[in-house]
C-alpha cells in the first residue's frame, strides 16, 4: 500500500440507508453503513466489547448496533451506547471506540483515507466522474491477485493481440511501437497503444510515437480511465482487499445521444462488453506470480513495458518517500 492516499474502495450504491455492508479492505475486515443523514461510515468489523462481528448487526438511530449485546457505534467509530449501562449512563465509553476510516463520496465513488492523521487534500478524480452529461453503468469482479497486478494489466499495451484476440485485440497487431508515456501531473500517467502488424519492421521508439485519441490514464493510487473518445470512456478503480485479492470496479460512461434513458441503455450494453474483456484478462493475470508486484522483481521486461515500469517507479517512490517532489521526466533509453 501507499500511505497517505485517498483510495477508491466502493461504489456508493452498494450501501443503502439502514443497511450494513461487511467488506474487506486494506487487509482488514470492516463494515460500511449510513447514519440518518445519509453520511457514510466505515469502522473495523469487531465490536470492542467481546469481539463479535458487526457485519451481522443492524443500523439503529443512525448507529451500527452489535448483534451480541446491542452496543452502538457512530460513523466515526465512537461508542455512543452500551445498553447494559442504561441510556442515562455518564460512564466514559471511549475505550470502546473503534478504528474508522475517513470517507468522501464523489460521483458515486467512495474514497477512504489510508494514512496517518487527518486527510491531506481531496481525492484526485477524472472529470468524467462528476460530469452530469455522462450516463454510466457499474460492475464489480473479484480477482485472486493483489491490486497492483490488476493495475499493471490495464497499463499493458502488448498483451492485446494475444489475450484479447477475439475482442479489442483483433487484427494481430503484435508489434508494439513505443509506447509513449507522459506525466500529466505528478499523480497522473498517460499512455496509448500504437501497435502494428509485424511485417518485418522494427518497433518505433517512444520519442517517435504520439498519444492517440484513444488513450489510457492512471491516477495514483488506484483510478484508471480508458479515454475511448470524447463521448465514450471506461473508468476502473482497483480496490485493495488484501495481498492476494482485489476487486476491479468497472464503469462504462457515455454521452452518445445526450438522451439519458438511451445513454443509460448503451452503458448497460457497454458493461456486458466490459465483462467479456475483463474476464479474458482475469484468466491470465490470476496465474501470475508473485501475486504482489514491486519495482524490483525477477522479470525480463521489454520496451513495451514502459508504462508498467513508470507505474512501479512512481509507486515505489511514494511508498518509500511519501509525497516527494516528482521529476516530470520519463526514461527514454531502455537497455
Amino acid at each position: 500500500m501507499i500511505n497517505n492516499q485517498w483510495y477508491a474502495v466502493l461504489s456508493s450504491h452498494e450501501v443503502k440507508p439502514g443497511q450494513v455492508v461487511a467488506a474487506r479492505r486494506f487487509g482488514e475486515d470492516v463494515v460500511f453503513f449510513r447514519d440518518d443523514d445519509g453520511q457514510l461510515g466505515c469502522v473495523t468489523d469487531l465490536c470492542a466489547h467481546r469481539g463479535a462481528s458487526l457485519g451481522g448487526g443492524c443500523v439503529r438511530d443512525g448507529h451500527i448496533q452489535c448483534p451480541f449485546h446491542g452496543i452502538e457505534y457512530a460513523t466515526d467509530g465512537r461508542c455512543v451506547h452500551v445498553p447494559s449501562e442504561g441510556r442515562n449512563s455518564r460512564m466514559d465509553f471511549s475505550r470502546f471506540n473503534l478504528k474508522h476510516y475517513e470517507l468522501q463520496e464523489i460521483g458515486g465513488i467512495v474514497f477512504a483515507w489510508y494514512g496517518d492523521g487527518e486527510p491531506k487534500g481531496e481525492p484526485d478524480v477524472f472529470d468524467v466522474v462528476t460530469d452530469p452529461a455522462f450516463s454510466y453503468d457499474h460492475m464489480n469482479d473479484t480477482w485472486g491477485v493483489h491490486y497492483s497486478r490488476v493495475i499493471e494489466n490495464q497499463l499493458d499495451v502488448s498483451h492485446l493481440a494475444f489475450v484479447h484476440r477475439t475482442t479489442i485485440g483483433r487484427g494481430n497487431r503484435t508489434i508494439a511501437n513505443g509506447p509513449k508515456v507522459v506525466w500529466l501531473d505528478d499523480n497522473t500517467l498517460q499512455t496509448s497503444a500504437n501497435n502494428e502488424v509485424d511485417e518485418g519492421q522494427r518497433p518505433k521508439p517512444s520519442e517517435e510515437c504520439v498519444i492517440k485519441e484513444t488513450n489510457l490514464n492512471f491516477k495514483f493510487p488506484n483510478l484508471w480511465l480508458n479515454h475511448v473518445s470524447d463521448k465514450i470512456m471506461i473508468l476502473a478503480f482497483f480496490i485493495p482487499v488484501d495481498d492476494e485479492h482485489s476487486i476491479i470496479a468497472l464503469r462504462f460512461y457515455n454521452r452518445i445521444t445526450g438522451i439519458r434513458a438511451i445513454d443509460k441503455l448503451i452503458a448497460r450494453m457497454g458493461s456486458v462488453a466490459n465483462k467479456v474483456i475483463e474476464r479474458q484478462d482475469k484468466r491470465v493475470v490470476e496465474t501470475q506470480l508473485p501475486k504482489v508486484t514491486s519495482q524490483y522483481m525477477s522479470e525480463n521486461l521489454v520496451a513495451a513495458d514502459l508504462p508498467i515500469m513508470e507505474y512501479r517507479r512512481r509507486r515505489h517512490e511514494l511508498q518509500n518517500a511519501g509525497h516527494s517532489i516528482f521529476d516530470n521526466t520519463v526514461a527514454a533509453n531502455l537497455n
